[in-house]
């Protein structure tokens, strides 16, 4: 078996309408399905309200989709606990992201900062521009751009 690419990145959220605002509006990303009821062939217990957001088109190409579920449990991981505590994007545009992340309120864990690229897999010497900031669940996301 070859793993080729990140199929899905799969969130529970507890209000639909504000992760939407953060995803969509505030991230950019394009909502390509908004199902209510969605039980996809009957594998859930009850229907949660599914929707699915893409940056890019393809047959391979990686998207996020965000569940949300009633009564809601649990919460959000903190970084460096046992399980899945943060996921980055590639941007082109990290500084003006920032912004609109920061204007809009999220909870900033580490501002604009430049590290070493070799933790890319990258020779040593190259520099990524990384923040971190929080969704409104408080699940933590990363931002990373190329500095040239």
């Amino acid at each position: 078996m070859k793993i080729r690419n990140t199929s899905h990145i799969a969130i529970g959220v507890s209000n639909m309408e504000q992760s939407l605002t953060f995803y969509r509006d505030i991230l950019g990303l394009r909502v390509t399905l908004d199902d209510p009821l969605e039980n996809p062939g009957g594998a859930l217990a009850k229907p949660r309200h599914g929707v699915y957001l893409r940056w890019d088109d393809g047959p391979d190409a990686t998207f996020i989709v965000l569940s949300e579920n009633q009564p809601v449990s649990g919460g959000a991981l903190s970084l460096n606990q046992v399980g899945i505590h943060h996921f980055a994007f590639w941007v082109d545009d990290l500084e003006a992201t920032f912004a609109k992340v920061r204007a809009a309120g999220a909870p900033v864990v580490m501002p604009p900062t430049t590290f070493d690229s070799v933790a890319y897999g990258e020779e040593p010497g190259g520099q990524v521009l990384t923040t971190l900031f929080k969704d409104p669940d408080g699940i933590v996301l990363q931002l990373d751009q190329r500095v040239a």
